[in-house]
């Protein structure tokens, strides 16, 4: 929608008129973006200045007045047309800004900037969230110099993508690689990981902008093709699935394939080995899952043909001829030949041996012979013939073959969903990863005898068959909501939907500890944690040892938010029955009694902040009410004058006048998830839910703040947290299931 004008005359008052949209108005009253006319029309009013007059044209509908919202306009009166007053920075007829035309006496009527409006006689601001009224009162100090339109400085500060904790195992096949540089390579989210095991080093790719599905490497080992899901920007544009080519030693991007060809998303990807990697295989995840095969170097499609309406798990080129590539899935094992641009297809013949419901992976011998796992837990050889060889492996594992990898060696090594690791070798070497680590799915040779295992529950294993396999990556494995940080330490602890609470160390980036329990939050003193459920249920554990030193029920709804206050006396519980749950606190975190609930809001809280002195809190809900309470009674405070100067020691609210600023015109309100200040009370960081992290200066309190914005997640941003020094802070994705550590630069 083009941008509304903005009309400024100095002799005579103009407003600005619109067509309704089709939609028919309920209310008088009611709100509702209506269509720029392209051409908008200029109707003089002689109404007393601040009040408009209807004009009608017989071309036209009826005329509505209206407020100017950056590319939108809202009625200020419905159909029934009456002279109404209208903000007067619809008609600049004294020049200047809002500000010192207020200041010359007109104080009675708001100024509105974008979907800001600003009453200075009262002192404060009106924004609208869903046509919901929101009200935030500015310090005392400063009513007389506050300026809607002055300009917000960008952020002295930049963040740097420093550390990517997890792993997506859980839905992906084959992306687990060594590289030549001692850097294991995988992805998460929308980041490619590469990471360096011995030196604790990670580096990253970032050109995707939505998931990663599928990840191959070249037979340079230099060169590397990933893949991405469709995806929405942020002001609402398609992304459309591409492959990205790039140079894993410079991270630049070499090629990008595909760009209004493929359709939802890419899961399957294989360049060439004996035309030395010319060409690059794609499957993608439309209804018939397109097998095309492409050059990549010149971006040109030599052949594409319908694989399957049914899933595709993997695709492979033969080792020694290019124009051989092998795909499997469910009920299905091809081979396919390319001739002259086209791919003919013939089917692999299991004659004797019952047919699997899924062939799910698939890899080749010395010889060239193709080799598969399946749902039935068997290990079939096959010859160029497309038939079994007289070698077969029934019941290789108890369950299905999830992973086959050829060792340097010769030596065929296989993982399932029994979670076991079996090479077949003279030696049959077996080992069973722990329960705690899940099924295997992804198996990678690694330096000498260590072997790489990705599993379903998002670990990275290393290891070898004569040892023992430890995690150097792990994830969650269900949707993250659950951030806080250590007051003291450089420590934080994330929790989710998955019920792991978990406690990291961001210097070494590694866990501390993890127990099997979703919001969060640490005691003043750090002894103690609070952990929220979605049943109303909540625990504490000690920090150090991480037993459990108390649990509590309050309502059966999920708890939301937890925030201990200052002085660690409180612990206020946000729920999703709309109440808040105030306990005292004693024993340093040890010891808790109940001393009422705040009732007051109507939808489930959000978010809540406590004040420096630990005497008010304040509240944000589902609904977008601001509510302040004194907790030690349950009592809310209801006079203006006596919350506006409070100090707060954290903004984690979504709403209020120092982070207002945050909000993009056309925000619906869920847009934001999480906002958090620095400790020093200099930069602001928010979540949203384009997978975004925004850095702004603090306080955030000019309509259309100027920001940094970073990318990494592929899901909506669900939490944000500065690390106690500021130095860096931790962004949580939701169904990307990925934790980012953001240095501050």
């Amino acid at each position: 929608m083009p941008p509304c004008p903005r009309l400024a005359f100095s002799a005579t008052r103009w407003t600005h008129f619109a067509r309704p949209s089709q939609a028919p108005v309920q209310d008088a009253h009611a709100e509702m973006h209506l269509q720029v006319y392209p051409s908008p029309r200029l109707v003089r009013s002689d109404q007393p200045e601040g009040r408009v007059r209807p004009c009608f044209d017989p071309s036209a509908p009826q005329a509505i007045p209206v407020v100017c919202v950056r590319g939108a306009v809202i009625p200020v009166q419905g159909p029934a047309l009456q002279a109404v007053p209208v903000a007067p920075c619809l008609y600049e007829s004294y020049g200047g800004s809002p500000c010192s035309h207020e200041r010359a006496g007109r104080q009675a009527q708001p100024w509105l900037c974008s979907s800001v409006l600003l009453f200075l006689d009262e002192g404060y601001v009106k924004m609208y969230l869903k046509g919901r009224p929101i009200t935030m009162y500015m310090p005392r100090d400063l009513v007389d110099t506050y300026c809607l339109e002055a300009k917000a400085d960008l952020p002295p500060k930049k963040l740097k993508l420093d550390w990517v904790y997890g792993y997506r195992g859980r839905d992906c096949r084959s992306n687990l690689y060594l590289l030549p540089t001692g850097e294991t390579v995988y992805f998460i989210a929308s980041v490619v990981v590469l990471y360096n095991v011995d030196e604790q080093l990670q580096r990253h790719y970032t050109g995707h902008t939505d998931d990663i599905k599928c990840l191959t490497v070249h037979p340079d080992k230099i060169t590397i093709a990933t893949g991405q899901v469709a995806g929405t920007s942020s002001d609402g544009k398609q992304l459309a699935p591409h492959v990205r080519v790039w140079d894993s030693v410079s991270l630049n991007t070499l090629h990008i394939l595909g760009t209004g060809f493929f359709d939802r998303a890419l899961v399957c990807l294989s360049f060439s080995k004996s035309n030395g990697g010319s060409w690059l295989c794609v499957v993608d995840d439309s209804n018939d899952h397109i097998l095309s095969v492409w050059d990549w170097q010149r971006e040109e499609r030599l052949a594409e043909v319908k694989c399957s309406n049914e899933s595709v798990f993997a695709a492979d080129f033969h080792p020694t001829d290019a124009n051989i590539i092998v795909t499997c899935g469910k009920s299905h094992l091809y081979f396919w030949s390319l001739e002259k641009g086209s791919l003919v297809k013939k089917q692999g013949l299991f004659e004797k041996q019952e047919k699997p419901k899924f062939v799910l992976c698939v890899t080749f011998s010395e010889n060239g012979d193709a080799i598969t796992g399946d749902s039935s837990g068997n290990i079939l050889v096959w010859g160029k013939g497309k038939r079994i060889k007289g070698f077969f492996i029934s019941g290789a594992h108890e369950a299905s073959v999830f992973a086959l990898c050829m060792l340097r060696n010769g030596t065929l090594v296989s993982g399932g969903k029994d979670r076991k690791l079996i090479s077949w070798d003279e030696n049959y070497q077996k080992i069973q990863v722990p329960e705690l680590y899940g099924p295997i799915r992804t198996v990678a040779e690694g330096r000498g005898e260590t072997v790489l295992i990705g599993t379903t529950k998002n670990y990275v294993l290393q290891g070898s068959l004569d040892g023992e396999f430890i995690p150097i990556t792990q994830g969650h494995t269900d949707e993250l909501w659950g951030l806080t940080v250590h007051p003291l330490k450089h420590q934080f602890l994330t929790c989710g939907h998955d019920k792991h609470v978990c406690l990291w160390d961001s210097a070494s980036h590694r866990p501390i500890w993890t127990k099997t329990l979703e919001s969060a939050g640490f005691h003043p003193s750090g002894a103690t944690v609070a952990i929220g459920t979605q049943t109303g249920r909540w625990l504490v554990l000690d920090t150090e040892s991480k037993d459990l030193v108390t649990v509590h029920t309050d309502g059966n709804e999920q708890l939301s938010v937890m925030r201990f206050s200052p002085d660690g006396n409180f612990l206020a519980i946000g729920s999703h029955d709309n109440y808040i749950y105030i306990y005292a606190v004693a024993e340093n975190g040890k010891k808790y009694s109940r001393v009422g609930k705040c009732s007051g809001h109507s939808s489930f809280i959000t978010h809540l902040d406590w004040s420096v002195d630990s005497q008010y809190l304040v509240s944000n809900s589902g609904d977008y009410e601001i509510l302040y309470w004194i907790p030690s009674v349950c009592k809310q405070v209801v006079s203006v004058e006596t919350t506006r100067d409070i100090e707060w020691a954290t903004f984690t609210c979504i709403l209020g006048f120092h982070i207002f600023g945050l909000w993009p015109d056309g925000s619906d309100g869920t847009d934001i998830n999480a906002v958090c200040s620095s400790n020093a009370k200099k930069l602001l960081i928010t979540g949203d839910d384009f997978g975004k992290v925004h850095l702004f200066s603090f306080p955030c309190s000019q309509s259309r703040a100027p920001c940094h914005i970073y990318g990494g997640h592929s899901s909506h941003v669900t939490n944000v947290n500065f690390l106690n020094d500021d130095s860096q802070l931790i962004s949580t994705g939701g169904k990307d299931m990925s934790v980012m550590q953001w240095r501050v630069v």
